[in-house]
């Protein structure tokens, strides 16, 4: 496979129902999706951090592009870049940010890097392939494709019933979004039903159960690994249940197979982990822990509190 590199136009304007990725892809077909439209659905999320990925996917189909929500892998990456498609993947975040999408819009096989898509034309965001997969498995290898109709009839999809569980996970998590859980609860299911090996859909259902701080969602987040030995946001989630439950040897346990997949993915994490550790007297750790926190969470409102607290530990 030869080096390729799609390019995209820049795009600067975005809002939680018409993320970035998808308006960049959408202009690369020269669709420019309405800004407003997606102001007004934005309205049905009042204090909503992030994106809501499918709000923008259907977006772009009322616009008339078509859509697939794919498992991956690094091999059908390329492929997909060398039709001239350019995918867009779930990605962990950083600091206070679980996760993002992010466009891949090219690869280099000679020098074994993906290129990121970024809005600035004089920036190139090359990542490693190894450290680039590594970071996909987190969450599923997930690839999102927004294309015309006779691109996207193109693509082969094995299997249509995966495609459509993991359509559902995104439905799925805008219902839980507005409040919906039982319906969420429900796409969810039915997503596990016609894949009942997606990581995504588990770990959702084991989220969605963990705030209704329902035991149920142990299983899910079991399974969700059983899949996923890499799903980060299981092993957290089971942290969390553990910690809220004060099963605080469970909790480290579950908190530390997280940090060990990305100690940089998310740093409240540390916070709890360190909440954990001081209820196990262990303090010299909770500290390290609690420092970690600031180092991972630069804007924490709660600096000033963690200061304290590890100055008194």
């Amino acid at each position: 496979m030869d080096d390729c590199e799609l390019l995209l136009p820049q795009v600067t304007e975005e809002n939680i129902c018409l993320p970035l990725a998808i308006s960049a892809v959408s202009k690369y077909w020269n669709i420019d999706l309405p800004i407003s439209e997606a102001q007004t659905i934005a309205k049905k999320y009042p204090n909503i951090r992030g994106s809501i990925l499918i709000e923008g996917i259907e977006l772009a189909q009322r616009q008339g592009l078509d859509s697939q929500i794919l498992h991956s892998s690094l091999s059908s990456l390329k492929k997909t870049i060398n039709m001239g498609i350019p995918p867009i993947v779930i990605l962990p975040g950083l600091y206070e940010t679980v996760q993002h999408a992010s466009v891949i819009s090219g690869f280099s096989d000679s020098e074994k890097t993906i290129i990121h898509y970024i809005p600035q034309h004089d920036q190139i965001g090359a990542i490693p392939e190894k450290i680039f997969e590594k970071l996909w498995q987190e969450d599923g290898m997930l690839m999102i494709l927004i294309a015309p109709s006779d691109i996207i009839s193109k693509i082969s999809v094995e299997n249509k019933s995966k495609e459509k569980s993991n359509r559902l996970c995104f439905i799925s998590e805008k219902l839980n979004l507005q409040g919906k859980s039982d319906e969420a609860i429900r796409s969810l299911k039915e997503a596990i039903k016609l894949d009942s090996s997606n990581s995504t859909a588990l770990c959702l259902l084991g989220g969605i159960y963990n705030e209704k701080n329902s035991s149920e969602c142990i299983q899910y987040y079991l399974k969700s690994i059983e899949s996923n030995k890499k799903c980060y946001l299981a092993y957290r989630g089971l942290g969390n249940y553990y910690l809220k439950t004060k099963q605080y040897d469970e909790a480290e346990k579950f908190y530390t197979s997280a940090i060990e997949i990305n100690e940089s993915r998310f740093g409240p994490i540390y916070k709890n982990r360190g909440i954990v550790r001081m209820s196990l007297n262990k303090n010299k750790d909770a500290k390290n822990d609690l420092e970690n926190y600031l180092k991972y969470t630069p804007n924490a409102k709660d600096r000033d509190d963690i200061i304290q607290t590890i100055k008194e530990i």
